[in-house]
């Protein structure tokens, strides 16, 4: 696997398809790096990662020769630069409310001068076949890609700003948990108008910024009309969901 070929492809203006991981599996994220794949991301948020998880599964993903990335928990700028150090070439950070919520995940993603990130990526850099420590510090800082979240109502009111801040290199839409936000809690409609407007401010704002749009998408039917509406990574779905479609595929024939 190239080194920082996901900044690369996104840099140059390629859409990229990616899926997502909840189960705390290295051999599942690997098998679907292995169906095709760009990337794939381990989900420390809402998954059941822990931290030796998270190193073998980054290696089986680059070893399937796609790009591993990373969300960390809320707010845990601490796990960014070690996610890096892994060899993840992506950090997704959930709930970037506000610039000063974007400065600090930067300022954890990036080198010096643009951020405060400590350098110790030997394990990247073996998994990228490189040698110089100085070769690495030259192209992390363009290589590493930050997916700031936009999830909430105040994210929503500050997006411009968020996606102008220095060292954010994508705005990432979670859109259940927006249209929970924009319902007041009472729903969870992610094609709801509401929702579809704020997707399309989203995508705007990011644009405008010169910055990669994301989201997660339920299916890849909905990841092609996102495609079409200007968004350049996108989720499919999540291993969980992959493994209980495909079982219960197989379960409705064999007792139809």
């Amino acid at each position: 696997m190239a080194a920082f070929a996901l900044a690369r492809a996104l840099r140059a203006g390629d859409t990229v398809y990616s899926s997502w991981c909840f189960l705390a599996a290295p051999i599942v994220a690997e098998t679907i790096a292995r169906a095709g794949f760009t990337a794939v991301v381990i989900d420390q948020q809402h998954g059941l990662w822990d931290t030796a998880a998270v190193v073998a599964a980054v290696s089986a993903i680059h070893h399937a020769g796609a790009t591993p990335v990373v969300r960390v928990p809320v707010g845990d700028n601490a796990s960014v630069s070690r996610a890096l150090d892994f060899g993840a070439e992506a950090i997704i950070a959930p709930m970037i409310n506000t610039v000063a919520d974007a400065r600090a995940f930067a300022a954890a993603a990036k080198f010096p001068p643009q951020g405060e990130r400590s350098y110790g990526p030997f394990r990247a850099m073996a998994l990228q076949g490189g040698t110089a420590s100085i070769e690495y510090l030259r192209e992390a800082n363009e290589g590493t890609l930050t997916l700031a979240m936009i999830e909430t109502q105040t994210a929503l009111g500050n997006v411009e700003a968020i996606a102008a801040t220095p060292g954010i290199d994508a705005l990432f839409i979670g859109p259940y948990d927006l249209s929970t936000a924009l319902s007041g809690g009472k729903a969870q409609d992610v094609s709801a108008p509401e929702v579809e407007r704020a997707i399309d401010k989203i995508r705007d704002a990011a644009l405008k910024a010169g910055k990669v749009p994301g989201i997660y998408c339920t299916d890849a039917e909905r990841a092609r009309e996102m495609a079409k509406r200007g968004f350049r990574f996108m989720t499919i779905g999540n291993d969980l969901g992959l493994l209980r479609d495909g079982a219960t595929a197989q379960m409705k024939i064999v007792r139809s």
